[in-house]
């Protein structure tokens, strides 16, 4: 063999290593380095995909990819995620009379991609549309699905032509609710909380592979809790940046990502954390869950010895007032834990109690929720709440923000 041929098949060798490590970067390489990556799978028959569910008969696996061909059906993959800066990107061909749906599994939101009528929109509490016109079934595509805090965005990219086409909306909350409305408000959906796929109409969507990203990694503050941190869902559009979430992204020097869902408890919290750090990673992880219950010392301490065995720092916040005064109890829970584990955490509900002793709550930092029969509560942090518990984080936890 000639040296010419020698030196092509060594680079030949040396691409094909590279490729190698480039599919196993964000699968096998999660635990040793940070990546983008948090879930990608190129899809054929050749496996099993235990993190795709669906029923029976509503797809099957071929050669080139998933063949969805019954409609009406929903494909999940089955891996919880709330990071409030993230995308999934669908490779997908479709039949010509294909229209397809790409949703949450709560179908808060919804997008679809008509191709008979060349269209792609939006189904939330109103709909979105724009004409594809570069739409062709013959070619190839990717279809992205974004959310960026209180924004969510649709792209299709044509893989044969580079073409590409972007609709979006953002979230417009109503801060209070009953009498505490300040804002009419436009609901768009927060992508909760399995990616969902399928065919609504026509013959057949194909799909090659899927792709789950965060938009960032290597972060200095990783934020996780439940609807107090995801102001997303109670802030007006026009405030959204004097929430405490946004007013801690916009003081600290390096990178921040917010993980809030709504409703949840350190069991969700847990579960979506797993799919979440162990792939970005991040120097600190600040927790503020409580206020939906299930705190007890051992489900704290699981919590915060997961965030320590991935080599971040646990900060663990008490959370703040509410119209029940259960936030006693659960902070005495958390300070035992801080105790336990000698962590910091931040003080939410001394700024956001009537005497600045962490009892009673001051109505005046809480939107008021009046929710009728159900009763008024007073239980997500205003304009001023917010102000008030990021100025807390300054004492606190002041190590945040070198």
């Amino acid at each position: 063999m000639n040296s010419l041929k020698i030196k092509q098949v060594y680079i030949y060798l040396l691409i094909t290593l590279m490729m190698c490590n480039a599919n196993a970067f964000g699968q096998e390489k999660q635990d040793k380095q940070p990546t983008i990556i948090l879930y990608d799978q190129v899809l054929n028959n050749k496996k099993t995909y235990v993190d795709l569910i669906m029923n029976e008969g509503t797809a099957a696996y071929l050669p080139e990819g998933l063949s969805i061909r019954k409609t009406g059906d929903l494909v999940r993959l089955h891996r919880f995620y709330a990071l409030a800066e993230r995308k999934v990107r669908y490779y997908v061909k479709f039949s010509e009379d294909a229209k397809a749906l790409f949703q949450s599994d709560k179908g808060d939101f919804k997008v679809y991609i008509d191709v008979p009528n060349k269209r792609i929109g939006m189904q939330v509490n109103f709909v979105k549309e724009r004409k594809i016109e570069f739409l062709d079934p013959e070619h190839e595509y990717l279809v992205e699905i974004i959310r960026q805090y209180n924004t969510s965005k649709a792209k299709i990219i044509d893989l044969y032509t580079g073409e590409e086409l972007e609709i979006q909306a953002t979230n417009d909350s109503t801060g209070g609710y009953g009498v505490g409305t300040v804002n009419q408000g436009i609901s768009v959906g927060r992508q909760y909380d399995y990616y969902c796929f399928g065919l609504s109409e026509g013959t057949e969507l194909l799909v090659k592979q899927i792709t789950v990203l965060a938009a960032d990694c290597n972060l200095t503050v990783l934020i996780y809790g439940d609807s107090i941190t995801e102001p997303e869902g109670y802030y007006p559009e026009n405030l959204y940046e004097q929430s405490w979430v946004q007013l801690i992204k916009k003081n600290i020097k390096g990178k921040v990502i917010s993980s809030g869902r709504g409703g949840t408890t350190i069991h969700e919290l847990l579960e979506r954390i797993k799919n979440e750090l162990p792939y970005i990673k991040s120097k600190y992880v600040m927790v503020t869950i409580g206020t939906n219950g299930e705190n007890t010392e051992k489900n704290l301490s699981e919590l915060i010895e997961y965030i320590l065995s991935q080599g971040s720092i646990p900060i663990l916040n008490n959370i703040p007032c509410n119209e029940h005064n259960s936030q006693i109890e659960v902070n005495a829970v958390i300070e035992k834990i801080r105790q336990k584990y000698g962590i910091k955490g931040c003080r939410f509900d001394l700024v956001t109690s009537l005497n600045h002793d962490g009892k009673k709550v001051d109505t005046t930092t809480m939107w008021h929720e009046d929710w009728g029969t159900n009763g008024t509560y007073f239980h997500h942090p205003n304009v001023k709440g917010s102000r008030l518990m990021y100025l807390r984080t300054l004492v606190d936890i002041p190590e945040i923000y070198e």
